[in-house]
């Protein structure tokens, strides 16, 4: 398959660049192309034109900080290799050694991804888990949005016609705490059937003092298990409070497809809750101890 006839621009600013997407009907920006160009070939996407943001230096970069900032064209692959975010926020690292193969990380950006907002990808369910705030500019001007408010649906975001995402950033956690990512797909770099990660620190008597949990792959955003991560402040970190997590990950609403059911997806959110949740007490008391 080829795609549908389309204009192509190629703007070097992010004003170039947004006044393309106001002046021009069903118009779509390009970032990395992983998932947009095979759309297109198969004329599942079919945008009159397309507005090309490689040449937009100022959409790129990554700081770590007081917040950790991406721009938007950041690629996957310089998140991966960042020493300083892999100290900062090594859960991000792991979870993006899932998305696809190295050649898919080289061009694949974290703008994109966000943007593309498929069920099963990583980097949505990473900047949900963080309580990411996202930079979006139009030709009016720009606002700001939670990462909670951005997931409208189905591969929905809530970015208006003409609205481009520039810029990510939420604050990192305390140095002692603890991270676990777990993904199941039928074979490594396909899509996630499931996936869980957790965040959390633990006070001085080794009780949570903070917990964060995020499932992707079964519904059709990422599911913070917000109501959990509240009961959890004060518990003991015991067989019972892992038993208690699994289970509030599998009540999840789950969706059916092609390949498995939602109760089957259910079940390995239960698992892999779990164990990522062991995971993150053993870094949490490693580090804790490595900081005392």
């Amino acid at each position: 398959m080829k795609p549908a006839p389309f204009a192509y621009h190629d703007p070097t600013t992010i004003g170039e660049a947004v006044a393309l997407l106001a002046q021009h009907e069903n118009a779509r920006p390009l970032a990395g192309g992983q998932s947009l160009v095979p759309m297109m070939n198969f004329r599942y996407a079919t945008p009159d034109h397309l507005v090309d943001l490689n040449g937009v230096e100022a959409l790129r970069g990554l700081e770590v900080g007081a917040r950790i900032s991406f721009g938007a064209m950041t690629r996957q692959r310089d998140v991966e290799f960042s020493g300083d975010l892999a100290q900062a926020c090594p859960i991000l690292i792991d979870a993006l050694r899932h998305v696809g193969h190295r050649q898919t990380r080289n061009r694949g950006t974290i703008g994109g991804s966000l943007c593309h907002l498929d069920p099963a990808a990583e980097t949505p369910a990473m900047m949900m888990l963080h309580d990411a705030v996202l930079t979006a500019q139009s030709a009016e001007g720009s606002r700001e949005l939670a990462m909670g408010d951005f997931a409208l649906g189905f591969m929905t975001s809530a970015l208006e016609p003409g609205e481009l995402l520039t810029r990510i950033s939420f604050e990192p956690w305390a140095k002692t705490h603890g991270w676990g990512f777990e993904e199941y797909a039928r074979r490594h770099g396909d899509f996630a059937i499931a996936s869980a990660g957790v965040l959390l620190t633990l006070d001085a008597r080794g009780a949570v003092s903070r917990l964060a949990m995020v499932i992707g792959g079964l519904a059709p955003a990422p599911a913070r298990l917000s109501d959990f991560e509240a009961q959890a402040v004060g518990a003991a970190p015991d067989d019972d409070f892992i038993k208690a997590a699994a289970h509030a990950a599998s009540s999840v609403e789950a969706m059916d497809d092609a390949h498995v059911s939602a109760a089957y997806r259910q079940h390995l959110a239960s698992i892999l809750s779990a164990r990522a949740l062991r995971r993150a007490l053993a870094h949490a008391r490693e580090r804790s101890l490595q900081h005392a």
